[in-house]
């Protein structure tokens, strides 16, 4: 059975948690070790206790690095209970460094993944930091196997021509973890009642201020005819005071985090539509990324909202489906519902539900295909390693 070592950032990010138990799923036995940033429930919820290497905090890159520096050190003993691991697996460039650690530790030839599913805006810095930063991540790239992100975008606009690494590609999309997807029933459509609103959901990593306040501003301004449905986890670090603001706006509510995929049936079948739009980090990683919630709400028949120029309005236009603005703001908000009628919304659900539900889920086979792609990485019997996983599974090269 193959044994993972998995660096995680944030050992609270239902993502970490999604990752780890795909790994399990496809056979695989994982050993977890990462840094906190918030409240752990993947031991209580998963049986699998993580090494603590520490806490960080969210948004503060300087302080993360200084952690990643001290766990260095202790690094080896906090590895000693752990078996040599035949893959590892760094979750973000500042694991990487501690992946590199971890094979000097357990000794040459234990192969290591870089998985980066986001692009750091320091990364795409034109200066010095950003220079300097990519310097760094083309040292830690060095012998690295294998490349796994989520959006074909990244490739295109950062890995490919930015980067300097050459690694080969593994595309492996935000989708639902299904391992009983055989047994999901399909979605159906909720035409609001006489009297009640239409409802948009945003789940998921809340982050985004701006799009907080257009979606304050719209519910505010349709007064009761829209209602905007908030969950997940916000980065209070992005926002000048997220709770009070949220307990202000009218017909908008936050009722907290959820459990992934545990609850999504729940959460989206409550709403109507998906806000799929994220200026985090306007024009770099928030226009290339594919989000967990475009994946959650298409399984789940939540129509999703993006906005022209992104990677997720290519994505929706190239299926024709769901609702691509022009502009994110109050008025094409308020335009797109003033045309909207019981009739068009069942005529966008049922296109929505027609998609092959293939692309929103990674179910079983998916899970034992990834961890057949990482042993593949393993030393071959007669001691030569493998340079590359096979071709098909593969997305290309980054350069």
């Amino acid at each position: 059975m193959t044994h993972i070592l998995y660096f995680a950032h944030d050992l609270a990010d239902p993502a970490i948690r999604r990752r780890v138990m795909t790994l399990q799923a496809g056979g695989a036995t994982v050993s977890l070790a990462g840094f906190r940033r918030a409240d752990n429930g993947l031991a209580d919820i998963d049986g699998l206790v993580p090494i603590d290497l520490g806490q960080t905090a969210d948004g503060r890159f300087a302080q993360r690095m200084a952690c990643v520096a001290k766990a260095s050190l202790a690094l080896p003993a906090k590895l000693s209970p752990v078996k040599k691991p035949d893959v590892i697996i760094a979750r973000n460039l500042e694991m990487l460094a501690l992946a590199r650690r971890a094979v000097s530790h357990f000794g040459a030839h234990v192969p290591v993944v870089y998985e980066c599913l986001d692009i750091h805006r320091l990364l795409l810095n034109e200066g010095l930091p950003g220079k300097l930063l990519n310097a760094v991540q083309r040292a830690l790239g060095r012998n690295v196997k294998l490349l796994i992100t989520s959006s074909p975008a990244f490739v295109e606009n950062y890995f490919k021509p930015r980067s300097g690494l050459n690694l080969p590609v593994l595309l492996q999309e935000n989708k639902v973890l299904a391992l009983d997807g055989d047994d999901m029933p399909a979605p159906s459509p909720r035409v609001p009642q006489v009297g009640e609103p239409w409802k948009i959901g945003w789940f998921g990593a809340l982050r985004c201020r701006k799009s907080l306040q257009i979606l304050a501003d719209f519910a505010a301004k349709m007064d009761g005819k829209v209602e905007v449905v908030l969950r997940g986890r916000p980065a209070y670090s992005e926002f000048d005071d997220f709770d009070s603001f949220v307990a202000r706006a009218p017909h908008l509510t936050f009722y907290g985090p959820y459990k992934n995929p545990e609850d999504l049936a729940s959460i989206y079948n409550d709403v109507q539509f998906t806000w799929a739009i994220d200026f985090f980090e306007e024009g770099q990683n928030s226009s290339w990324l594919l989000p967990n919630r475009l994946y959650e709400g298409g399984l789940h028949g939540a129509l999703p909202i993006a906005v022209a120029g992104t990677e997720t309005a290519r994505f929706l236009q190239q299926r024709n489906i769901g609702h691509v603005l022009e502009k994110a703001s109050v008025a094409s908000l308020e335009a797109m519902f003033s045309a909207l009628s019981d009739a068009s919304y069942l005529q966008s659900f049922q296109t929505l539900a027609a998609i092959d539900r293939q692309q929103w889920i990674t179910d079983v086979d998916d899970c034992r295909e990834l961890v057949r792609v990482l042993q593949s990485l393993t030393m071959r019997p007669d001691g030569r390693p493998v340079d590359a996983v096979p071709s098909m599974a593969l997305s290309g090269r980054t350069s």
